[in-house]
């Protein structure tokens, strides 16, 4: 019997050109109506199929039924239960459809260090509009960079008039150490963190392999949010500081506007794909639920690989005794 049309394939959720990135959803029913998704409130009813979504976040005051989640689920769409507009990542859940590609392709540029020194190169050169950074090494790269944000806070310190001395943040507390600006750029960066969190889960890559940063559950988040500050967090912490905006919910509710107006999410899905399936490369077919095999083969699973216990290819062997007998 065939499969439903609807039905993800192993490579499909990864052909996100074919796909609407991610939709967001919030203080609404979500239900299904045959092979749609059913977005309910009081104003109207939206059917959206769920074959074009790649990523579904779910915002406050929001409730799915079981049928969506299975529709959502046999379609390879990831769901993720988000804040406000996508801001701050809450849990997530993939369907049972979708393979691990993107992630062994990921682990694999992690793990040579000729290839996850060129996808750092690139996620540098992404900041470094115009500039040839080829005969940079890693070192300098960084020095550059550290320079560069530098500058940028003495530049929107002087356009705001806001003043500045140096960043100052307390780990693990978005909101609990330096000045206004610098509590301001710590909370948009945690809600950046959220979003790119999300978009990572979302398409199912790996938060944790990060090319970058090292030796975090969030290391890939934090190098896909570092592409984003200079162009969101920074301007927008100056601009809030100056109007006397210096809240967290300033912050989150700012970036927020900021995100929907630019429509960063599809840029960051575009730019994670960039980075790590470059034009020319491909990722692998594998079997989902497949079984390793030597080498980097698959082979396929749901069926016993013994034999009859005396057939041609039985795992009994015969085993030659010390004295030079055979013993079966």
């Amino acid at each position: 019997m065939p499969e439903p049309w609807w039905r993800a394939g192993p490579q499909e959720v990864h052909r996100l050109e074919d796909r609407v990135s991610s939709l967001y959803a919030e203080r609404c029913h979500i239900d299904r109506d045959d092979n749609a998704v059913v977005l309910v409130n009081k104003a109207r009813v939206v059917h959206v199929p769920a074959a074009w979504l790649a990523v579904l976040l779910i915002g406050p005051g929001s409730r799915i039924t079981h049928a969506a989640v299975t529709l959502l689920a046999d379609s390879g769409t990831s769901l993720c239960w988000v804040g406000e507009h996508g801001v701050r990542l809450y849990a997530s859940g993939h369907g049972v459809a979708r393979g691990s590609q993107l992630q062994l392709r990921q682990a694999w540029l992690v793990t040579r260090p000729k290839e996850r020194v060129a996808v750092a190169r690139r996620m540098y050169d992404m900041r470094f509009a115009a500039e040839d950074t080829s005969s940079l090494t890693l070192q300098q790269l960084r020095g550059r960079e550290g320079t560069r944000v530098r500058r940028l806070y003495a530049q929107h310190s002087a356009r705001t008039g806001v003043p500045w001395t140096k960043r100052d943040y307390k780990p693990g507390d978005a909101f609990g150490a330096g000045d206004d600006v610098n509590r301001l750029l710590s909370a948009a960066n945690s809600a950046l963190y959220g979003i790119c969190h999300a978009v990572i889960t979302g398409i199912g890559a790996s938060p944790a392999l990060g090319f970058v940063h090292a030796g975090s559950a969030l290391s890939f988040v934090l190098d896909v949010a570092d592409l984003y500050k200079a162009e969101f967090t920074i301007p927008l912490a100056f601009d809030l500081a100056a109007k006397g905006l210096t809240s967290e919910r300033d912050a989150r509710t700012a970036l927020r506007d900021a995100v929907i107006q630019s429509k960063l999410l599809p840029r960051i899905v575009a730019d994670i794909k960039d980075l790590l399936v470059p034009e020319g490369a491909t990722l692998l077919e594998e079997d989902l639920g497949g079984l390793w095999n030597d080498g980097d083969s698959v082979v396929s699973s749901g069926r016993n690989w013994g034999s009859d216990a005396f057939g041609p290819d039985s795992h009994l062997d015969v085993i030659p005794d010390p004295d030079g007998s055979a013993a079966p």
